[in-house]
């Protein structure tokens, strides 16, 4: 038994002790000397004995040892990086994998096998082993809840974790919990020599007698240049090839372009030859599954005045054959719009709007000779709904500076400012300056070559008036500014871009773009304006179906990231489905079967039915969709980016292990010494036993001793007839 007293508080007690001994004799004395009065006198000594002893605390300790043999966990990493064959061990070079099978041989854990039980687990994201990536962080924790009386954690691996937190966050929490983590970093920190062809993001689909633009992007991890050829195959005709240079540890850049002229769903191959010195040849080829189809693109163009840009902009896409242009001339001098070929007498009513898949909106406002509030709230619909596009196209009347009260303002990729309706005329010409988003832009690419693009616009022809827009938008993307001129803000935004929706939205802050045709006639400007139609139409494309339109976001899904599948449908009579449901079984490349409901998107969804899911395999998945209220249904495919987080090649990363090691109190050691390891882990003297503490002084039996010796003492008393 032991008492949690000072020399002062001893003092005191037995002070107290006298003290209360001289009060009892006296109460014996008083009380008759009698044996009833000294029995209970000496109750209360016994009583004030008692608490004393309490308020120093007695506690009764005992030790516990564990009856199970304690236990070291051995976490060896299986993951795809382990395949890298940069392990060296005695000149013998060997993959990362075969070095950790060596180590996790029970002959080389014996000498702590005599003293402890030895664990051998792999590791690695989640089932099946060795798929996905590396969750080193859950690994750790899980290993350090599934095991008790664990004297340590050995990590063989080569420390490149992808999935999960930081294996830090780990560490912090077993180095409270006393488990100590022991690393064996396996791999070379330094990259292998080696050509990576990666980032081919073509587009999904194609158009028949249309050019695909298939950029591509090489690493090079070799120490000198490389002259390549970049083949694609798999298409109609002969292979297309390219040659490039690609400097040694360094990056490239390019494109390579193929014209398909027939319809149907095509897989194209896009390889680079294997270069002396490689180490991996898998990942030199680029599988691209794309469907070529017939194009059929509808165009609005809402327009006031004839002035030289509306003029130049349709002769141009009327000249397109994969568009069919529409006009609305609204002309503030007319009381009614005219007809003739290829014009409307007046703005479609919403089911003949929605089959419209690019809308440009001149200098046009709302007005009596202009647009309707409700025909703006369509046109937000045709954008928002049906995954349409528009462009604003704003000219020197300032029409469009009515906009702002209707509810085509929000879709407005920039700010106005409305003090400058009829915008700001120059008379030195001004010029398109790309921004950095503009350089890499689909939209501004007037020529393949990257210096070459930036050239041709450097060089194209002025104009002499732009609008006054004061800023972007939040969430709009600005490709183009005024070379010179500038707001609060910065340079005044010419060509900026967004989303709304499902739909597109494009700002053209200068009626000057006609100009582009001086010298070169309809190159540029033709060239310019088809990429716009194409892009913003390119969900409308991608769909399939007449009375139920099917398509999805991102344009090119990634395995394990969220998809939006979006149907558009329309009842028998063309309008769009109020209420229903529309679902979608969408069939991964491995047969696996998952089915999505996509809802209503509000009251004014105006046929527009959403839904997420997440695929998980990389491939080709088809997607089923059937609407219950129509009888709609349709078939199309849609191709999923498998995400690679194991990549052989990869640097190891000793400097994670080391760390976790140094923050739980542990060890970090190379393939070499692990036997040293081994002998200085065997010799860890046996644990401490556990020391119980039983407090006495709190105990409830002890404080209910104490009170029924009260209740005694009080109660003799009574009966003994003392006050």
């Amino acid at each position: 038994m032991t008492f949690l007293w000072t020399p002062a508080s001893l003092i005191l007690s037995l002070l107290v002790l006298l003290a209360g001994a001289a009060c009892c004799v006296v109460s014996w004395r008083r009380g008759g000397r009698t044996r009833a009065v000294a029995a209970l006198e000496l109750l209360r000594f016994v009583l004030i004995v008692l608490v004393l002893v309490t308020l120093n605390q007695p506690e009764l300790q005992r030790e516990v040892r564990p009856d199970e043999q304690p236990r070291l966990v051995v976490l060896h990493d299986v993951s795809g990086s382990m395949k890298t064959r940069d392990s060296a061990v005695q000149s013998v070079v060997s993959t990362r994998q075969e070095t950790a099978d060596g180590l996790i041989r029970p002959e080389v854990w014996q000498p702590v096998a005599q003293r402890m039980q030895v664990v051998f687990e792999p590791f690695s994201a989640a089932e099946p082993i060795g798929a996905g990536g590396t969750d080193l962080q859950s690994a750790l924790l899980a290993a350090a809840d599934r095991h008790t009386g664990l004297r340590g954690l050995v990590v063989i691996s080569d420390g490149d974790w992808n999935i999960g937190e930081a294996p830090a966050v780990a560490a912090s929490q077993l180095r409270v919990r006393g488990i100590p983590i022991y690393s064996v970093p396996v791999g070379s920190e330094q990259r292998l020599p080696d050509l990576i062809l990666t980032a081919a993001d073509a587009p999904t689909f194609g158009v028949a007698g249309k050019a695909v633009r298939i950029p591509f992007r090489i690493t090079s991890w070799l120490p000198q240049e490389s002259s390549l050829a970049v083949t694609l195959t798999g298409t109609q005709g002969e292979p297309v090839t390219k040659l490039v240079r690609v400097p040694g540890m360094g990056q490239l850049q390019d494109a390579l372009e193929w014209k398909p002229t027939q319809t149907g769903e095509y897989t194209l191959s896009l390889q680079i030859p294997v270069s002396d010195g490689e180490i991996r040849e898998d990942n030199n080829q680029l599988q691209i599954p794309i469907a070529v189809r017939e194009e059929e693109l509808k165009v609005l163009i809402v327009e006031s005045l004839p002035r030289w840009e509306y003029r130049y902009l349709r002769n141009a896409l009327e000249r397109d054959p994969g568009v069919d242009v529409s006009c609305l001339l609204l002309h503030p001098d007319l009381t009614e719009n005219g007809g003739g070929r290829g014009y409307l007498a007046a703005f479609p009513e919403d089911a003949q709007l929605f089959e419209y898949d690019v809308v440009f909106l001149g200098d046009v406002g709302v007005g009596p000779r202009g647009l309707s509030v409700q025909q703006c709230a369509s046109l937000k619909q045709l954008v928002r709904t049906q995954a349409g596009g528009l462009v604003f196209l704003p000219g020197i009347q300032g029409n469009q500076n009515t906009l702002v009260n209707s509810e085509l303002d929000e879709l407005l990729p920039v700010v106005m400012n409305t003090s400058v309706p009829r915008g700001r005329g120059t008379t030195r010409p001004g010029r398109f300056a790309l921004t950095e988003a503009g350089r890499r832009s689909l939209l501004t690419r007037l020529e393949a070559d990257d210096v070459e693009n930036e050239k041709i616009w450097n060089g194209l022809p002025g104009f002499y008036w732009y609008a006054a827009a004061e800023r972007a938008r939040a969430g709009a993307q600005v490709l183009a500014t005024h070379d010179s001129e500038s707001t609060a803000f910065g340079r005044v935004p010419l060509i900026a871009a967004r989303t709304s929706g499902t739909g597109k939205v494009l700002y053209m802050g200068s009626d000057g773009a006609w100009r582009w045709r001086k010298g070169v006639e309809d190159l540029y400007h033709y060239r310019f304006w088809g990429q716009v139609v194409r892009w913003m139409a390119y969900q409308r494309n991608m769909s399939q179906g007449e009375s139920m339109r099917l398509f999805f976001s991102p344009d090119r899904p990634e395995a394990g990231s969220a998809v939006t599948l979006n149907a558009n449908v329309m009842t028998a009579g063309g309008e769009p489905l109020r209420e229903g449901s529309v679902t979608v079984q969408a069939v991964a490349p491995s047969g696996a079967t998952e089915t999505i409901r996509l809802a209503a998107s509000g009251q004014d969804s105006w046929g527009l039915f959403s839904g997420d899911f997440v695929p998980r395999e990389g491939g080709q998945y088809i997607l089923r969709a059937a609407c219950a209220e129509t009888g709609a249904r349709l078939e199309m495919r849609m191709a999923v980016v498998g995400q690679e987080r194991e990549q052989v090649g990869q640097p190891a990363r000793p400097d994670v292990l080391r760390e976790i090691s140094r923050m739980t109190r542990g060890e970090s050691t190379d393939v070499a010494s692990v036997q040293q390891l081994v002998q200085r882990l065997a010799a860890m003297p046996e644990p401490a036993p556990v020391i119980v503490p039983l407090r006495i002084w709190s105990h409830p039996l002890w404080g209910g001793l104490i009170i029924v010796l009260l209740a005694v003492f009080w109660t003799g008393r009574k009966f003994a007839g003392l006050a």
